[in-house]
């Protein structure tokens, strides 16, 4: 059969291959007394594997598995691992085999039956076979009590209640000296920890066995069995390494147990192999997590150092992943390897200059801001494109908190927009802009030097449009050529002109960058003097350009030199000190309390909502069906007293229109009528509502349908602002018979333990002549109050 698939030419004639060698195994299966049963089965497990459907053999599978032959059975086991999931009925079928099995004289047997379990048991078979596996664990047989172990492993993650089952067997397998068994055993009780922080208390105390253990591996001579590259079962060593980074984790009685033992591994674990490299991995991460010594730590960041110097690349990688999490505790150690970790920074690989980049920029310091930042601009210049938004992001946040000074500041930001000015966020125009205003000593130094970029390269749109903004500012100063800090540059009034013409100009200046160039064109007019008309006709060109936003400015500054040419100096005058705007303001100004939009959720009938505390007194009604942009405003307090309801009114003068007139009292109102809050196509719904407490209040719905044809799937869904609990009880029938025969109501309780003003939005559904309806209606008011229905 094989040899027959692989010969296939086409995808089709190996269907039509499949297709006859299923029919014929089906054909077999259905024999009853067939020698051939394990070589049928074996031959759909390989059609199983190329991914056509094998579902027909797993009543086979159960079959064979009951079998008294281990050939018949080893092959069921392995078709009921492969066919068989805990979705499937039919595993319900081999729990007894299995139970019989675990019991089976043959080691051989029970060893299938433990792999199948492991592998495939459910919930239910892992509670009935549960005892049966804590009786392995105790036996004697050291293949048995390996494959007991991860077995339990497997229960233990199904069913999280029957570790302590095995709790006791499992420090108990510690004291084995078969490394299968001891591996199992560590994983095991890993797990258990994990699981159960009272296990994990009770299992610290076999701290000075897993010491002993792990002494015994690394200063063991050579074992052929357990030998791997010069290391004595490193598989081991790994396991027990991550059980003890779990024990010691927080606690500094058995951190200190093991800490003579990290520092033997660390120092006499070859490096030069991969699993070498292994060992000591974990020998670090266990050192970083655990309450180790200082002196220690100082070693696991050394070793990490080491790391990076390996040819490996997935090593030098998992290195400073490593380095990046402990940068901030064991800064010191860390830098140290500064050198080594910024020349990962030329490494062919993306994900190691990623890695890289992340660290370099995590140990920038006051100290070393400038070397530091020499090495990034130097990697910025050639760094992949994914990666010079987050290089230049970074460079820009390590300058604004470590900055030498203003100047170095300045010129640092210009270096990054001549270098990748497309690639950094769009804050960090108005951010510079920022940063050069408070800097007034150094407006002359930054508008020569920004004058001279902007002749050499446009391209850069960052830069262009601080350029712009800097010359309609400081223009004078540009004039002036009088700038100690940089070479003596005579500039005229046509030169800087000329310049912000080839800006609006040129095809690579986007919007926003002519916008910038027209406006500094603009300021120019009042800090220059010959060139005055010049600028005028500027202007006027743009007067009408295809851009909206350019037009409307262009237009604005026309009428500002015909008809307002006497405020034009006053208006164009010099900006101020920009300052940034401080957390929970905008614009200067205090947002104050803000309405928030819920999320739509659908309320299941019979099921409570979860009552939330509200955000502050004015609630937002929610927006059921998230159609609503606006959000609604509480409307004034009529009859609140009647209903129950004391509402937290916005505005206070609100409360006072009641008291227009001074000395009226309100009496109270009469138990309020039903209400009809939605009447279209038929479909009337009306509302009645019943106080039941001071904050509680008993809605009931009542749907008709006056229609000549039936109404089914109807269903009724509210929404009430966030500090109102609501609970929706089941209703009373989901169909609405044709011309008013029946109807359905709902009872919604409500609570309104904050009396906030209360609403509704109530969401209606419903199928009708096999078409589906779906309408929402807004109810401000209640019985009782003058109803407003949107």
């Amino acid at each position: 059969m094989i040899r027959a698939i692989r010969s296939a030419r086409t995808q089709c004639e190996e269907r039509g291959v499949i297709q006859r060698e299923c029919a014929a195994i089906r054909a077999q299966f259905r024999q009853a007394d067939n020698g051939g049963r394990s070589h049928n089965l074996a031959k759909l497990l390989y059609v199983h594997m190329l991914g056509y459907p094998a579902h027909f053999g797993q009543m086979e599978c159960v079959r064979m598995i009951a079998s008294p032959r281990y050939s018949e059975k080893r092959v069921g086991y392995l078709g009921a691992m492969m066919l068989l999931d805990e979705k499937q009925d039919a595993s319900l079928l081999i729990t007894n085999s299995i139970k019989n099995d675990l019991s089976h004289s043959s080691q051989y047997v029970q060893s299938l039956a433990l792999c199948t379990l492991a592998c495939m048991g459910s919930a239910e078979m892992c509670r009935d076979l549960a005892p049966e596996i804590d009786r392995l664990l105790r036996a004697s047989n050291s293949y048995i009590k390996k494959k007991a172990a991860l077995c339990a492993v497997h229960i233990v993650r199904k069913v999280h209640d029957l570790g302590e089952l095995f709790a006791p067997a499992a420090r108990s397998l510690l004291a084995e000296k078969n490394h299968g068994v001891l591996h199992g055993a560590v994983v095991l009780i890993t797990e258990l920890c994990e699981r159960n922080p009272e296990t994990l208390e009770r299992f610290r105390k076999t701290v000075p066995d897993l010491v002993q253990i792990m002494k015994g591996l690394v200063i063991s001579g050579y074992s052929p069995e357990h030998d791997v590259a010069g290391v004595s079962d490193p598989f081991l060593q790994v396991r027990i390494l991550r059980l003890l980074r779990i024990l010691g984790r927080n606690n500094e009685a058995a951190s200190d147990a093991m800490n003579d033992l990290l520092a033997q591994v660390a120092t006499n674990t070859d490096s030069t192999k991969t699993v070498g490299n292994a060992v000591l991995y974990e020998t670090v991460l266990t050192v970083l997590d655990i309450k180790s010594e200082s002196g220690l730590r100082v070693l696991a960041v050394n070793i990490l150092g080491r790391f990076l110097l390996n040819n490996d690349r997935n090593i030098r990688y998992i290195a400073m992943t490593s380095l990046q999490r402990i940068v901030g505790t064991d800064h010191t150690a860390v830098q140290r390897h500064r050198g080594t970790i910024v020349d990962c920074l030329k490494d062919h690989d993306a994900s190691v200059k990623r890695r890289a980049l992340e660290l370099s920029l995590s140990l920038v310091s006051a100290s070393n801001i400038r070397s530091m930042m020499k090495e990034l601009l130097l990697f910025l210049s050639s760094c992949p494109p994914e990666l010079r938004s987050n290089a230049a992001s970074g460079i820009f946040n390590a300058a604004e908190r470590y900055a030498p000074s203003q100047r170095w500041h300045i010129d640092t930001i210009l270096h990054v927009l001549t270098t990748a000015g497309g690639d950094v966020r769009d804050e960090t125009v108005p951010n510079l802009i920022q940063l050069i205003t408070n800097a007034s000593e150094l407006h002359c130094y930054t508008v020569h030097k920004l004058y001279r970029a902007v002749l050499t390269d446009i391209s850069q749109q960052p830069l262009v449009q601080v350029a712009c903004w800097c010359i309609g500012e400081y223009g004078d100063l540009l004039l002036r050529g009088e700038c100690q800090d940089t070479e003596p540059v005579q500039v005229t009034e046509d030169d800087v002109l000329d310049a912000l013409e080839t800006v609006l100009q040129s095809h690579m200046s986007s919007p926003a960058t002519r916008g910038f160039a027209l406006t500094a064109t603009m300021k120019l007019s009042t800090r220059i003097t010959d060139n005055v008309d010049r600028i005028r006709s500027i202007v006027s060109i743009y007067g009408s350009c295809i851009d909206v936003e350019l037009q409307q400015r262009a237009v604005e500054y026309n009428a500002l030199f015909k008809k307002y040419d006497h405020m034009r100096a006053a208006v164009l005058e010099r900006m101020p000190v920009i300052e940034k705007n401080s957390p929970g303001h905008t614009n200067g100004e205090s947002t104050g309390e803000t309405l928030k939009e819920i999320q739509p959720t659908k309320v299941k009938q019979g099921e409570p909502l979860l009552p939330q505390q509200p955000a502050n007194q004015v609630c937002d009604l929610l927006d059921l069906l998230g159609g609503s942009e606006e959000p609604l405003q509480p409307s004034p307090a009529q009859g609140g007293t009647a209903l129950g309801l004391s509402i937290n009114t916005v505005n206070p003068a609100g409360g006072d229109l009641l008291d227009l007139l001074g000395g009226l009292e309100l009496t109270p109102a009469a138990p309020a009528p039903t209400v009809t809050v939605y009447e279209k196509s038929g479909v009337t719904l009306t509302l009645s509502c019943e106080k039941q407490s001071d904050t509680g209040l008993t809605v009931t719905l009542t749907a008709s349908n006056s229609t000549d044809s039936d109404i089914s799937n109807f269903t009724l869904q509210a929404a009430v602002p966030k500090s109102v609990q609501l609970h929706m009880k089941a209703p009373s029938g989901d169909s609405l018979p044709a011309r008013g025969t029946a109807k359905v109501t709902q009872m919604v309780v409500l609570n309104n333990p904050n009396k906030v003003n209360l609403k509704m939005r109530i969401r209606i559904s419903y199928t009708n002549q096999g078409s589906g309806f779906q309408d929402t209606v807004q109810v401000d008011s209640f019985p009782g109050l003058n109803a407003a229905v949107h």
